[in-house]
């Protein structure tokens, strides 16, 4: 498969020889970033927020939805501090080809993947942004997260990282009331994250996809 995808909606994805995965859904890999990161996990939260809202994101990926994070912190003047992991980073050259800021008008994507790692960066007024090239078994914060974006390959791909342990670790960084949102509704994603403690809920996904996940910590 070649490693750029051009998805339904026009936007484009990234295939992974790895892990024979591709990074979005096939069916339009904005319009799954925009439904289930954004409108599903970030948005009301933000909308409503009187102080900062911290973000975590794993897997960075093509950066699409830290992208998206920035411009919505900007849109609503709500500040937004995002942190990510990545274990195997995009290449820049790569991720600079990609259409994301064509398709919304936005500016500023490059400055995503070319900024460095694990060191804070203040890309506008309301979004500090942070990204760590680590394994997320390894990574550890101090700070206790509002917004988590689970954004991993495939259970099948990467059946490690979709496990009670790993979400217990993740539980255990997020805040009470806060929201875990992932495009995976997989039976055994729901029993490992009620086991962690998420109360969890199914909601409508984009396009033709049936279901999506948002589990919220008690």
């Amino acid at each position: 498969m070649e490693r750029f995808i051009l998805t339904e909606d026009g936007s484009h994805s990234l295939y992974s020889p790895q892990y024979n995965q591709q990074y979005h859904s096939l069916q339009g890999a904005l319009t799954e970033s925009e439904h289930i990161y954004i409108q599903l996990g970030l948005f009301p939260i933000l909308s409503q927020a009187s102080s900062p809202v911290h973000v975590f994101e794993m897997g960075f990926g093509t950066g699409l939805n830290a992208f998206l994070a920035w411009k919505l912190a900007d849109r609503l003047q709500k500040p937004v501090d995002y942190t990510s992991v990545e274990a195997f980073p995009v290449p820049v050259e790569e991720a600079v080809s990609l259409n994301y800021e064509t398709l919304t008008g936005q500016t500023g994507f490059a400055q995503l993947h070319e900024c460095g790692w694990s060191a804070e960066h203040q890309l506008s007024e309301n979004f500090t942004f942070r990204k760590e090239n680590v394994y997320l078994q390894n990574f550890r914060s101090d700070q206790l997260f509002d917004v988590i974006f689970y954004d991993a390959f495939d259970p099948r791909a990467q059946p490690e990282l979709w496990v009670e342990e790993i979400f217990s670790q993740i539980a255990a960084q997020t805040c009470t009331g806060g929201v875990l949102v992932t495009y995976s509704s997989k039976g055994i994603v729901k029993r490992a994250l009620r086991a962690a403690g998420f109360n969890v809920e199914r909601h409508k996904g984009p396009g033709r996809k049936t279901h999506v996940l948002k589990a919220i910590k008690y």
